[in-house]
């Protein structure tokens, strides 16, 4: 949608786009900007047939000078940490920097840490099973889960939203992902910008997107559509 031209101008250049699987699944309640923490996990090396994704060391370490909070890169990106440490009700923010793939099924569908594939069924269950440890309690939902990889958001007939939604549908607020294959170097760029708008007060995930957008739109290196228009904004836009 935000690639829609009339002739002029982009559609994205005069309109904040989200997309919701359902308003019911769809939180309204705004992001508490002074309590944003972030676990943040990225994968640089190579896992074949998987190549090395180059700029995901400089998207964490940028993510981590905006937000703060926890980095688990490449040896301790492990899916281990990864579910220990979605049992820490301190992050408000998932940042997900590695491959993302949608196949026809369950099986085929994952994103991929250092030792082992995280696939959708278990990104389903770590997240509506986020208990304290004793499970007297459960923990705050998480406000955005961001999967900067390749097709994280492409789905099927089934799943039309792709592991992005499924991950709205177990619980958590809002998703931003991407419909296909993107630039590496445009993605740290574009992420970078985001977040520093989102920081901002008053500024919503919509509104934070859009203007990356829009940044990337009036930037020679990556004005093409293609580099810009697959991120989505998935569930809650506040």
């Amino acid at each position: 949608m935000a690639a829609l031209h009339n002739g002029s101008r982009f559609l994205i250049e005069d309109y904040a786009i989200a997309t919701t699987p359902s308003l019911q699944l769809t939180s309204q309640s705004d992001l508490k900007k002074d309590e944003i923490n972030a676990l943040i996990l990225g994968l640089t090396v190579a896992r074949p047939p998987f190549a090395a994704l180059a700029g995901v060391a400089e998207e964490t370490q940028d993510v981590y000078n905006r937000l703060g909070g926890e980095v688990l890169l490449d040896r301790e990106f492990t899916l281990e940490n990864f579910e220990a440490e979605l049992g820490n009700d301190a992050y408000s923010i998932v940042h997900m920097a590695t491959h993302g793939r949608f196949g026809v099924d369950s099986d085929t569908t994952f994103l991929l840490a250092y030792d082992d594939k995280i696939t959708i069924d278990t990104i389903d269950i770590l997240l509506r099973s986020r208990t304290v440890r004793s499970g007297s309690a459960r923990l705050q939902p998480i406000e955005l889960l961001t999967l900067s990889a390749c097709q994280t958001a492409a789905g099927d007939n089934r799943a039309a939203l792709g592991i992005a939604g499924v991950a709205v549908r177990a619980g958590a607020k809002s998703a931003l992902a991407s419909l296909w294959f993107i630039n590496d170097a445009s993605t740290v760029a574009l992420i970078d910008t985001f977040y520093t708008e989102l920081s901002k007060p008053g500024v919503t995930k919509a509104q934070a997107l859009q203007r990356a957008q829009i940044e990337a739109i009036n930037d020679y290196a990556y004005e093409h559509p293609a580099v810009w228009s697959p991120f989505i904004m998935i569930g809650n836009w506040l």
